[in-house]
């Protein structure tokens, strides 16, 4: 697949990455031409530095790894992301009180975040699909689209497994057209990142993007 490079979201999210980390994330993202980097907040403004001009997006996660902090709290942490130059929000989703019921709580927060960056970012919804039956996979594809969400995406990489090809297709059913689906969360190898754009994936998550593009097996990735 000649344009897999272009679905790739190049991410470190390690709690122990550098700078010099980052800048190499970076590096690799505009050699091989990426679709973003996605990163802590925190390295935002520097990633604007080295990518200003160029094509590849600057996403930043919000509310990570566990969605749990309060909905006001992850909207500033968007919105200040957006300031910083971030143009995509990975939001992870309140999952406590979605596996409580507690539906228009959980819908209410990923709109508050969709409403705090308007217009400067789009925002993509990490369910943790790991920690969802599939009736619940699709529930939550729901809340997201109709609380704004422009992706919804399977997993942070950090929680119980990852992206599976029957996750993607049972998200990809439970959306309209108007939103895609993000696959990310154990993606190591080129057979693996084809199977989720076949099942429907418009964008990876992986910190193995190069190894995947050269066609061979990355390590970690999340």
């Amino acid at each position: 697949m000649s344009n897999l490079a272009s679905y790739i979201d190049h991410t470190n999210l390690k709690p122990s990455a550098t700078a010099a980390d980052i800048e190499k994330l970076c590096g690799e993202a505009l050699e091989y031409q990426f679709r973003a980097v996605c990163v802590n907040g925190v390295w935002v403004r520097d990633c604007k530095r080295w990518l200003m001009g160029t094509q590849v997006a600057i996403s930043a996660v919000c509310g990570f790894p566990l969605g749990a902090a309060a909905s006001a709290a992850k909207a500033y942490e968007a919105e200040l992301a957006a300031d910083d130059g971030a143009t995509e929000i990975d939001m992870v989703m309140q999952i406590g009180p979605f596996l409580e019921g507690r539906y228009a709580e959980v819908e209410s927060d990923i709109r508050t975040i969709v409403g705090a960056v308007k217009g400067a970012a789009i925002v993509k919804v990490i369910l943790e699909t790991g920690y969802l039956s599939d009736q619940q996979i699709v529930d939550a594809c729901k809340l997201a689209e109709q609380a704004g969400a422009h992706y919804v995406k399977t997993s942070t990489g950090f929680g119980p497994g990852g992206a599976t090809v029957q996750h993607v297709k049972l998200m990809r059913s439970a959306v309209s057209d108007a939103v895609k689906v993000k696959a990310s969360g154990g993606i190591r190898d080129y057979a693996t990142a084809l199977a989720m754009i076949e099942a429907g994936a418009e964008r990876l998550g992986t910190s193995s993007g190069v190894a995947i593009v050269q066609g061979s097996t990355g390590g970690e990735a999340y």
